[in-house]
């Protein structure tokens, strides 16, 4: 079975979880604890790792079964399919939230100027720095090969 990633409204991804687990489909929901500041005090506040993003695990013909769930918008997509994430990957998330050497954990989305590696396809391993990024595409630099590359999403 694959693992696939459901979109759900915004901030309803620990009701989204929950109520995919009463109707046993398996879903995980990374959660992260962070201190959040109020006037008048601090708390230790458990948030989803990824906003609006939980990964569920379950068989291609039994997709639909999510749409059953309040809160659910859509599955990801990657270049015209149901984006799927492997187990290794999952279980790397896992550890690593787990993990008691890391202290804080948080996700950003990339900005101009960042420095990246690049993790697959033709310039897989390639160093790449963030020059552009819009509604559709990221303009990369590959300063070692002298190009630029410009990547599309959707």
């Amino acid at each position: 079975m694959n693992w696939y990633v459901v979109y759900t409204k915004p901030r309803w991804e620990k009701k989204v979880a929950d109520q995919l687990n009463k109707i046993g489909v398996k879903c995980y929901c990374p959660l992260i604890i962070q201190i959040r500041q109020w006037s008048d005090r601090k708390k230790k506040v458990e948030v989803p790792l990824f906003n609006s993003y939980v990964f569920v695990q379950l068989e291609d013909l039994d997709r639909n079964l999510v749409f059953q769930i309040p809160g659910v918008i859509r599955y990801l997509f990657w270049l015209g399919k149901p984006a799927i994430v492997r187990d290794e990957e999952i279980r790397i998330i896992k550890s690593s939230i787990e993990s008691p050497a890391i202290s804080e954990v948080s996700v950003a989305p990339f900005k101009i100027g960042d420095k990246i590696k690049l993790d697959s396809g033709a310039f897989s391993s390639q160093d790449a720095i963030v020059r552009e990024i819009s509604n559709t595409h990221y303009t990369l630099v590959l300063e070692s090969l002298g190009c630029v590359l410009k990547i599309k999403y959707k």
